[in-house]
C-alpha cells in the first residue's frame, strides 16, 4: 500500500534546522556539514526505498524566533517527511510549536541537552545527565578529592535543570554547592562573580555558561588564578570546537564528559572524522558538544528506521525508531532504549591539554534513564 505523498519515485523530503550564522555559528555550520555528508553518502549508495533523498537545510541563525519561523515553513511550505536540527534547548522549544505540537511532525534532536523532553514525536540523540553528570562527578570527587562546587550558568531551562542533577549528585557524594548564579547570554562582566567563587573556596568551577558570554568568563576566571591555584573547571559540553575560541591556557586542565571525542581510536571514529575533515577542512569541526555526533547518530537511526519500516508513514517509522541500533558511529555503536527515545551510547571523559581533548576515561554504554512515553517524569 502506497500514500499518495510518499508515492514511489517521488522524493524523500529531510529538513535540518541549524545555527548557521550568529553566536553559534561555528556549531552550526558543522551541523550543516554532517546533514550533506550522511544525506549525499545515503544517496550515493542508491537512496532510501529506492528513492533520493532531497535535504531542506534551514539557518535558525541562533536566534530562536527564526528557528520557529524555519520549522513552519519546512511543515506547511515544504512538506518534509522529518525535522532534524537545534542546538540551545530554547531553539528546540521553538522548532517543537509549530513542528510537532501544530505541525504533527517526526522532529529528531541532537544535542546533548537537560533532558526530561517525553513527546512521542520526538526523540533525542545526545547525551543527558544521566550519561553526562551520574558517572563525572563521583569519578572527579573520587580522583581530585574535591567537595566545593559553584555553579555559574546561562540563565535558560538547560543550566537550571542541569545544575538541579548536579545539586543532587554532588550531595549524594559528601559535596556542597558554594554558589549558584544564572546570567543572560550574553552577560560579559563576571567580575562579582570571580570574587565570590574565590571567596567561597570554590574547588570546582562547573560550568553552563554558553556563547557569547562564555569567552569573557573564562578568560577572567584564568586571570584570577583560579587553576594556578589548584581549581578545577568542569564544563560538559566541551569540545574540539570550543578549544578553538579561547586560548588554549584558559582551559588547561578542563574536565569534560561526552559520547565522542576526535581522541576516539575505534577504526571506524577516526575514518569518519578523517571523511569529514576532507570533505570540509576548517575551523568547523565534527565534534560531539556541537551536537555533529547526534546528528551523525540521529540520520543513520532515522535511516535504519524507514528501512525497517519499508515506508514513510510517520507512525511506522516512530515505530521502527523506538528500537533503531546503529553498529557504529562516532564513538561507537548507539542504540535507542526501547519506550524513552533517547539513546544509549559510549561515553567519555576526557580532559583539556595544551589545546586538545586526550580521553583519559572510557566509560562504555551508558542507558539515558530517561521517561517512558506515556509517562510524565516528575
Amino acid at each position: 500500500m502506497t500514500e499518495s505523498k510518499t508515492s514511489v519515485g517521488q522524493s524523500i523530503k529531510v529538513g535540518v534546522i541549524t545555527d548557521q550564522t550568529g553566536a553559534l555559528s561555528f556549531m552550526g555550520i558543522a551541523n550543516a556539514n554532517v546533514a550533506k555528508m550522511v544525506i549525499n553518502d545515503i544517496n550515493a549508495k542508491g537512496g532510501l526505498l529506492g528513492r533520493q533523498i532531497d535535504l531542506y537545510l534551514e539557518d535558525s541563525a541562533t536566534t530562536d524566533s527564526v528557528a520557529e519561523a524555519k520549522a513552519t515553513k519546512l511543515v506547511q511550505q515544504d512538506q518534509v517527511d522529518v525535522i532534524f536540527g537545534g542546538i540551545f534547548s530554547s531553539t528546540r522549544q521553538a522548532i517543537k510549536a509549530p513542528a510537532v505540537v501544530n505541525g504533527k511532525k517526526l522532529y529528531i534532536y541532537p544535542e546533548q541537552y537537560e533532558g526530561k523532553e517525553c513527546d512521542p514525536l520526538i526523540f533525542c540523540t545526545g547525551p543527558v545527565p544521566a550519561q553526562q553528570v551520574e558517572p563525572l562527578i563521583p569519578w572527579l570527587m573520587q580522583q581530585t578529592g574535591a567537595k566545593k562546587f559553584y555553579l555559574p550558568s546561562a540563565d535558560y531551562i538547560w543550566p537550571h535543570t542541569m545544575n538541579k542533577k548536579v545539586r543532587q549528585v554532588v550531595t549524594a557524594n559528601g559535596g556542597a554547592i558554594v554558589g549558584e548564579e544564572y546570567f543572560p547570554l550574553d552577560h560579559t562582566d563576571y567580575s562579582k562573580t570571580i570574587d565570590k567563587i574565590t571567596s567561597s573556596g570554590a574547588e570546582v568551577v562547573f560550568n553552563t555558561i554558553v556563547p557569547p558570554g562564555l569567552t569573557p568568563f573564562l578568560e577572567q576566571l584564568y586571570n584570577s588564578g583560579f587553576t594556578k591555584r589548584g581549581g578545577y573547571i568542569v564544563c560538559t559540553y566541551f569540545d574540539e570546537n570550543f578549544l578553538n575560541l579561547v586560548p588554549a591556557a584558559h582551559v588547561e586542565g578542563l574536565y569534560s564528559c561526552l559520547d565522542y571525542y576526535q581522541n576516539v581510536s575505534d577504526p571506524f571514529s577516526k575514518e569518519l572524522i578523517n571523511q569529514y575533515d576532507q570533505l570540509y577542512p576548517g575551523n568547523a569541526k565534527f565534534t560531539a558538544g556541537s551536537a555533529c555526533s547526534g546528528l551523525y547518530r540521529g540520520l543513520r537511526l532515522w535511516e535504519a528506521a524507514v528501512k525497517e519500516a519499508g515506508s514513510l508513514k510517520q507512525e511506522d517509522v516512530i515505530k521502527a525508531l523506538d528500537h533503531a541500533k546503529i553498529a557504529e558511529g562516532p564513538g561507537g555503536p548507539a542504540e535507542m532504549v526501547p519506550g524513552q527515545h533517547h539513546v544509549r551510547m559510549n561515553m567519555y571523559i576526557a580532559q583539556a591539554k595544551n589545546g586538545n581533548f586526550k580521553i583519559i576515561k572510557s566509560l562504555g554504554g551508558i542507558d539515558p534513564k530517561e521517561c517512558m512515553q506515556g509517562i510524565k517524569s516528575a
